[in-house]
């Protein structure tokens, strides 16, 4: 008797999801480690990533490397990217002090040339202060981002949003129109940079009409799972006393607002389709996640959005790496059955922290 030939392993389930990214500066390498994460999972395809700010930037990294070479081409844009960000930041007056460093504290709230700027911003403009609008950052995007190869990317769908200033609206650039110019408007503090135009138009970062734009993946029909990145904190138990602790929390409150009515107009939007019995490319249901660590993020102060440090940005890094690795462990298998954020708990006024881990208890239940 001939021996019986050995079956082969099943073929794992794939599962193609959407990406909404948040921006917050040098804490966007916290998205790094989940993209790195995803990437390195065959089991997920990314169809859509929508980003503002940071998100939009690791974005485009990834659909650079995407075009180039593949999943490990995104992986290895993306560390190339980040490794760019810090090696800038080296030569910049803005570090860390001695204590901080001795003490591992990321925060900046204590240096000098943190400082010595955050004042400067807060009394002059950056018409003033950089009359030249000399950007750094700007460079680096242009040096280390093919956009030829981003807007002839069809792995992936890239929309990166920002504010036009004029009119107070969002607006969302995707390929073909992705540029160094898309990006920056996606990523310009106004109190540090001066409006960037396009098309005879002044544009702001997107945060504060789109932290990120969700309606242009809520319309992808490539999928139904719109998972959420967040990098900014909904919730802070305890109260700012401090000036600079209210201004942090206004900026989080003002970065997240845009976020949470846009849930919450996906939950109506649920509530109506169950209601009215509406099933159809057009009303289309959706399941949402979250990918948030709510415990580490609340010790990180905004002013370490500052900090490229090598050793800080792998460690954010890792700990995105993390939280993927946590979601896709528990909600792997949710994923096209259910939504695992329960989008209700938008709707209440407490102070507890979000349980980001609860079950669904409306819209997006298993069909």
């Amino acid at each position: 008797m001939s021996p019986s030939k050995p079956r082969k392993p099943p073929t794992p389930e794939r599962k193609t999801i959407d990406l909404a990214l948040q921006g917050g500066g040098a804490h966007g390498a916290l998205t790094w480690g989940v993209l790195d994460r995803m990437l390195a999972d065959p089991r997920i395809h990314i169809a859509s990533i929508s980003g503002t700010s940071a998100g939009a930037m690791n974005a485009a990294v990834m659909a650079d490397g995407l075009h180039r070479a593949g999943r490990e081409g995104a992986r290895e844009g993306l560390a190339a990217f980040w490794k760019a960000v810090s090696d800038a930041a080296r030569t910049s007056p803005i570090q860390r002090t001695l204590w901080d460093q001795l003490t591992n504290r990321f925060s900046l709230d204590h240096s000098p040339g943190y400082l010595f700027f955050e004042h400067l911003t807060r009394q002059f403009s950056p018409y003033e202060l950089n009359p030249l609008n000399i950007n750094p950052l700007r460079d680096l995007v242009a040096a280390t981002i093919d956009f030829e190869r981003v807007n002839r990317c069809t792995a992936l769908k890239v929309f990166v949003t920002a504010t036009n200033v004029r009119t107070g609206r969002g607006r969302v650039f995707t390929q073909p129109e992705l540029s160094v110019d898309t990006i920056m408007a996606s990523a310009c503090l106004p109190f540090m940079f001066q409006a960037v135009e396009i098309d005879g138009e002044a544009y702001w970062d997107g945060g504060f009409i789109g932290n990120p734009a969700l309606h242009p993946l809520v319309e992808d029909t490539a999928t139904r799972d719109l998972v959420v990145v967040q990098i900014n904190p909904l919730v802070r138990e305890e109260l700012p006393r401090t000036g600079r602790e209210i201004i942090n929390r206004l900026n989080e409150i003002t970065f997240n607002s845009s976020l949470i009515k846009e849930l919450r107009a996906i939950e109506l939007l649920h509530q109506l389709i169950a209601a009215e019995n509406l099933e159809s490319e057009r009303y289309r249901d959706c399941f949402v996640h979250l990918i948030h660590c709510h415990e580490e993020l609340k010790g990180l102060d905004s002013s370490s959005k500052m900090n490229a440090e090598w050793a800080f940005l792998t460690y954010l890094k890792e700990r995105g790496q993390a939280w993927a690795e946590k979601f896709l462990e528990r909600h792997f298998d949710d994923l096209g059955r259910r939504s695992t954020f329960d989008l209700k708990s938008l709707f209440s006024d407490s102070f507890k922290p979000l349980d980001l881990d609860a079950p669904a208890a409306s819209g997006g239940a298993e069909k």
